[in-house]
């Protein structure tokens, strides 16, 4: 016998969102750790919101939504609003019941001054790594760093020059036809219209240069885990200042070890490395004029070697931040809201690679 193609709305519904997540679901596991990291920041939340008034949208429930937006590689917040009205599971996870109103796409805008200014994504970057060193998943001992460029929102044709010269009015003030046939263009004497902080820049020789920031990573070696990250101006020397920023906070006064590319191959990196109690574990650059600042006193150390073989693990990190977290391209303008939302967006690769390791055989 055929069945009916008909749909019949009921009055009333008896299943829970919770009922429809099946128990071996992938986020379970990771709502436990956002759940521990989240009540960890309870305190600072208190701090951030009046007494008094109209109690706006928990913090908990949009950093849960925005931790949804990382995994599922939403392009965008007024989508990720959409996405949660009506899949059960984003519901779920954000912590909303199935007949329960979701929020305006505008309540980000609105919260992320808050947020921004109360630094929580470096704050929950942090939980979260403090949750691996308690499941003894972090190396406290070896790290490496690196850097990226992240693609700024902005285009080649906002970045004009500094004092404004006279123009001819735009053919279309839409999409302007800008030829820069001649123009010699750096950022001492251009800056982009639309986003001031961001550099035009290029990862190598021969390679297009376009408006970016330095997107920077301090990886642990035994499990690949982001112990730290910091988006930066690139202005050419962002991956070793900001290697040098990240390997001072490190906990601890013992000895430490760092592997690092033949870019942090210089004898201000090494020296700076070597005051600071670290040991750099950076592949040697024969082209370099002068020679390599490393020599045969660290690399014959079976250590060296482990080091220049773990560190290619940053990159599956890079990876991952630029294809699944979207940020290839980052979406936010001005160098605070960039390193926002790369602070953040690793906070959810490691929950992921957390996750992963806790259903690991031991």
């Amino acid at each position: 016998m055929r069945g009916n193609d008909e749909q019949q709305s009921q009055m009333f519904s008896y299943l829970s969102a919770e009922q429809r997540v099946r128990k071996d679901h992938p986020l379970r596991a990771m709502r436990t750790m956002v759940g521990e990291v989240l009540r960890a920041l309870s305190p600072r939340f208190d701090r951030m919101y009046a007494r008094e008034g109209r109690p706006p949208i928990a913090p908990e429930r949009l950093l849960r939504a925005l931790v949804v937006q990382m995994l599922y590689s939403i392009r965008s917040e007024r989508l990720l609003v959409e996405e949660i009205d009506y899949n059960i599971l984003f519901r779920w996870f954000v912590g909303l019941n199935l007949d329960e109103e979701v929020w305006d796409a505008t309540s980000f805008t609105k919260n992320r001054d808050r947020l921004l200014e109360a630094d929580v994504a470096k704050r929950f970057l942090g939980e979260v790594v403090e949750l691996a060193r308690k499941k003894e998943f972090v190396s406290d001992e070896h790290f490496t760093v690196d850097g990226t460029l992240l693609e700024a929102w902005a285009s080649a044709k906002s970045f004009q020059p500094r004092e404004g010269k006279q123009t001819p009015p735009p053919n279309d003030p839409g999409n302007p036809t800008v030829n820069f046939r001649g123009e010699r263009r750096s950022n001492e004497t251009h800056e982009s219209k639309t986003d001031a902080e961001a550099k035009l820049a290029r990862k190598g020789e021969g390679q297009e240069s376009k408006l970016s920031y330095s997107g920077n990573l301090l990886v642990e070696n035994r499990n690949g885990l982001i112990m730290d990250a910091m988006a930066w101006e690139a202005n050419g020397t962002a991956e070793r200042d900001a290697a040098l920023v990240m390997l001072g906070q490190v906990p601890g006064d013992g000895r430490i070890t760092v592997g690092a590319d033949k870019g942090f191959d210089t004898q201000g990196f090494v020296g700076e490395c070597r005051h600071m109690n670290v040991t750099p574990h950076v592949a040697q650059n024969e082209k370099r004029p002068g020679g390599s600042a490393i020599d045969g006193r660290t690399t014959h150390h079976e250590s060296y070697r482990i080091s220049q073989r773990k560190r290619k693990r940053i990159e599956e990190c890079f990876g991952w931040l630029k294809t699944i977290a979207l940020l290839r391209k980052v979406r936010h303008r001005g160098l605070d809201k960039v390193d926002w939302v790369f602070a953040f967006a690793c906070a959810a690769y490691n929950l992921v690679r957390m996750r992963n390791l806790s259903i690991q055989p031991t």
